[in-house]
């Protein structure tokens, strides 16, 4: 295997400042990786050969990345996984690629995703479901399903995701990497295609904790082009590492480490809880009344919002073009039942549903008490702790093809990570152990807003200790050539 691919991208960067490896080469290898590996994966929709700034003065430049395609760069397609958009190329650069092509990046391609970010298993792409690197028969997580198996398999040394409801941590955690949803409003959302507004946001995914500071240094910031954009000033976070948890207080919450959490995953957030004692945080179960129905409400919010985002592609103003009706009414409902695949169909109904007639009542506002009361619980949370741990999901990920049986269940796992994105929480996913079925577990820090390098700092210290985000899948950088 070419030694490049053990570098982390900080390693990479450093290496390539300092002249012991080619920019060239590390995207030559990059290329050469995906072009062996896609076929089997699926994880990329398209690769790039447009020419890119070369900048040497930048923590990360040279280093070849990715970005998951819901996010615009001008003159590549962007198409959402998604037949509606299959030939669609924005005019624009989103401002958190913008930032890091101005940083010296390479972006090697756009990664493949649950067609418009809604779902949680990379398999509702248009061009076919996204495989885990570590068993091709399970799922890798969604909706940056292809982002996280390009870092998890060595493509790319890291990528951009969205987290709507828990998608860069969900497949973070199935890949075994690091994945990180920052503070809503602190990474510009211009650029990103909307699923639903309130709770998008765009976060790094990579091999490291110490990769995503420095990835977040460079993509946060305030624009004023995203209207939801925090003002600054921002500190840095790749300063905020130092490992040292001394005085650090994490509660457990009840109710995310319930019976439904099976053993292995039980057994490994148990484990890391006590690294980060040796670390010199303290650790303690706490009670979170309020949260149980979190994620029940996140996909009221989130469906309404996506069937008000998505009306915009009609066929007429946005979208492919089904065949001409009689009249306009038609030509509507023609491009958007070719256009849309079953999983946004009924994401789409169910907001139109919920919103419509008395339901506005029933269920609209009811959701909105529910995200006002997870609120709540997290700030009387925050007067007792610093950081929350549970797991990602309470068990391996599912086989694909389980869900279309049961998409219902499927909503259900994202209990764990939903609720970071209804209260606008900093949340990672780092992995914490592997089953005996060959499939990482990971584990989740959140935080209050503006946390960030908090959270950060925990997965820093926890990582300086164990091993588990050094571990690759057999897959891991085959056909970059040796040496």
């Amino acid at each position: 295997m070419n030694r490049l691919f053990d570098l982390t991208a900080l390693e990479l960067a450093g290496a390539i400042a300092r002249g012991e490896v080619r920019r060239d080469d590390a995207i030559h290898a990059a290329f050469a990786v995906c072009t062996a590996q896609n076929p089997q994966l699926n994880s990329f929709i398209s690769l790039t050969s447009a020419a890119q700034p070369d900048v040497v003065n930048s923590p990360l430049s040279g280093v070849p990345m990715a970005v998951k395609d819901n996010i615009c760069m001008a003159r590549s397609r962007t198409t959402c996984a998604s037949r509606m958009l299959e030939h669609f190329i924005p005019p624009y650069t989103a401002t958190a690629v913008e930032r890091l092509l101005s940083a010296g990046a390479f972006c090697v391609g756009k990664t493949n995703l649950d067609e418009f970010a809604i779902g949680s298993t990379s398999e509702t792409s248009y061009f076919g479901p996204v495989k885990n690197p570590w068993n091709l028969a399970y799922s890798p997580g969604g909706s940056s399903g292809g982002s996280a198996v390009a870092v998890a398999s060595g493509q790319v040394w890291y990528a951009l995701g969205s987290d709507t409801g828990g998608s860069i941590r969900h497949p973070a955690a199935c890949c075994g990497v690091t994945g990180m949803k920052p503070t809503y409003g602190t990474v510009s959302r211009y650029g990103l295609v909307s699923y639903a507004s309130s709770f998008d946001q765009i976060g790094p995914i990579a091999r490291d904790a110490a990769d995503c500071a420095a990835i977040l240094d460079l993509i946060r910031g305030h624009d004023d082009r995203d209207s939801t954009s925090r003002p600054g000033p921002y500190a840095p976070l790749s300063g905020q590492l130092t490992g040292d948890l001394r005085g650090i207080r994490i509660g457990i919450p009840d109710v995310y480490f319930d019976q439904r959490v099976d053993e292995p995953t039980r057994q490994a957030i148990s484990d890391c809880a006590d690294v980060l004692r040796q670390r010199g945080a303290t650790v303690a179960l706490c009670h979170a009344a309020g949260l149980e129905h979190a994620v029940h409400a996140y996909y009221v919010l989130a469906c309404t919002q996506a069937s008000s985002n998505l009306a915009r592609y009609d066929g007429v103003r946005f979208g492919c073009r089904g065949c001409e009706g009689s009249n306009v009414q038609e030509q509507f409902v023609h491009s958007r039942s070719l256009g849309f695949g079953r999983e946004v169909k009924r994401r789409i109904l169910l907001g139109t549903h919920l919103l419509s007639g008395d339901n506005y009542e029933t269920y609209y506002k009811k959701a909105l008490s529910v995200l006002h009361q997870a609120e709540d619980t997290f700030r009387s949370l925050w007067q007792e702790f610093d950081l929350l741990l549970t797991p990602v999901m309470p068990g391996p990920p599912p086989k694909l093809g389980q869900e279309s049986n049961n998409p219902v269940a499927l909503y259900q796992e994202d209990r764990y990570v939903a609720c970071a994105n209804l209260a606008g929480l900093p949340a990672l996913s780092m992995p914490c152990g592997i089953r005996q079925e060959g499939l990482p577990i990971g584990a989740q820090l959140l935080a209050p807003p503006m946390g960030d390098g908090t959270v950060l700092n925990a997965a820093f210290a926890f990582q300086q200790d164990t091993h588990w985000h050094r571990r690759r899948p057999p897959i891991f950088g085959l056909g970059g050539g040796t040496t």
